[in-house]
């Protein structure tokens, strides 16, 4: 089955019928219109591609345009994303993808941009346990030597040092949907999910 695109709205808690409280992720999922289909015959592969949101029609391009006119849209979606469908799942171009699509206890996967850290060192970046951080050490959150002297003589690929952290595409699997709000198309998920609020999350069972 196809999954939708949603924004991040933030995180709260909410108590199950025995009175735990479970952290929660809530997020403004759909709907999303499915703006073209690709079959094995034609693409290659089954899949979907489905639309979140709305672009103005200044910011939007001609191709997005006439591309959202095929699907019978008034205004080109803010974002598209495809999803890969399995055999004997059809779908029509113009058909709008809900929350519906999943219940409380399914298991998903959230994709999501993690946030940006900016230039971290190692401690903060890798977990680095530093160096000795008193007697007047020189090199308290130094990473240490970087590898042998002769040879190779210089730094092995992928060695963890100091560098830009975060904002990365990220995915958590087996996510469970604790409640779903069809009214506000909203979706509850258990935990945390990758990204600021109102950053854009893909989720697919």
């Amino acid at each position: 089955m196809p999954g939708l695109i949603g924004k991040k709205v933030g995180m709260t808690r909410i108590f199950d019928d025995e009175g735990v409280q479970v952290p929660v992720t809530v997020i403004e999922a759909g709907p999303c219109p499915v703006v073209e289909v690709r079959s094995v015959d034609h693409d290659g592969y089954p899949a979907v591609q489905v639309g979140f949101g709305a672009q103005t029609a200044k910011r939007a391009t001609k191709a997005e345009t006439g591309h959202a006119a095929k699907a019978g849209l008034e205004t080109p979606p803010r974002l598209m994303r495809e999803f890969r469908i399995g055999d004997g799942e059809e779908y029509e171009v113009g058909q709008t993808l809900t929350v519906e699509l999943f219940e409380a206890g399914d298991r998903v996967k959230v994709t999501g941009r993690s946030k940006g850290r900016g230039f971290q060192g190692v401690v903060k970046r890798y977990g680095f346990a530093g160096r000795p951080g008193s007697h007047g050490h020189p090199m308290s959150r130094n990473p240490g030597s970087l590898g042998p002297g002769t040879d190779p003589s210089r730094v092995i690929k992928g060695k963890k040092l100091p560098g830009r952290m975060g904002g990365e595409r990220t995915t958590i699997r087996n996510l469970q949907v604790v409640r779903v709000d069809g009214e506000r198309n909203l979706l509850f998920l258990k935990g945390g999910v990758p990204g600021a609020r109102n950053g854009y999350v893909l989720i697919s069972k």
